[in-house]
């Protein structure tokens, strides 16, 4: 059975300020990502129960498991919540993915796309970034990739395309179970 890495996820804000972090997170193997991740290079991580330290430093543990999606190049990443009712997407519109040894760090320009397991969408926190883009002081050329990365995961949320799969949320979320259990990938 494949081994799962565990990284840091850090999120920023424009100027540079930390924004929140998720402290455990396992990378899945590249060998054990679905054909469409591995083509496009998606890194895919799962969490469960992790601590999360806000910018603030308050801390929390995350109450469902999530699976993570950072595709290289990408002006948003997907977390895709499991909760009792199905799979609850959580889309934020961010600086593609760097990463550094075990660290992935974003930046993430607040706008939000969520996809509810009944499949309704809902764009949020569109006043937020408005503020945002006035006191940290966008630049025309981040504005406009903000505005792409948008546009891009509203169309493969609507079009039903990659990382919109529950069944590849719920297969990875299980081998990584398998794998922190010791058992087989059967």
């Amino acid at each position: 059975m494949a081994n799962f890495t565990p990284f840091i996820i850090k999120s920023f804000k424009h100027d540079g300020h930390l924004h929140r972090m998720w402290l455990e997170n396992w990378l899945v193997p590249e060998e054990a990502l679905h054909e469409t991740h591995r083509s496009d290079q998606t890194m895919v991580f799962i969490n469960s129960q992790t601590k999360i330290v806000e910018a603030d430093g308050k801390e929390w543990v995350s109450r469902v498991p999530g699976v993570s999606f950072f595709i290289p190049k990408i002006w948003f990443n997907v977390v895709a919540l499991i909760e009792e009712h199905g799979v609850r997407y959580y889309c934020n519109v961010a600086s593609p993915p760097y990463v550094s040894g075990r660290v992935v760090t974003y930046i993430d320009y607040d706008l939000d796309v969520i996809r509810m397991p009944d499949g309704d969408v809902h764009v949020v926190d569109q006043e937020e970034y408005e503020r945002h883009k006035i006191s940290y002081h966008y630049s025309p050329v981040v504005d406009a990739k903000v505005k792409q990365g948008m546009q891009e995961v509203l169309d493969r949320v609507r079009g039903g395309k990659p990382p919109f799969h529950d069944e590849a949320v719920y297969a990875y979320y299980k081998l990584w179970e398998q794998w922190r259990a010791g058992g087989s990938e059967e």
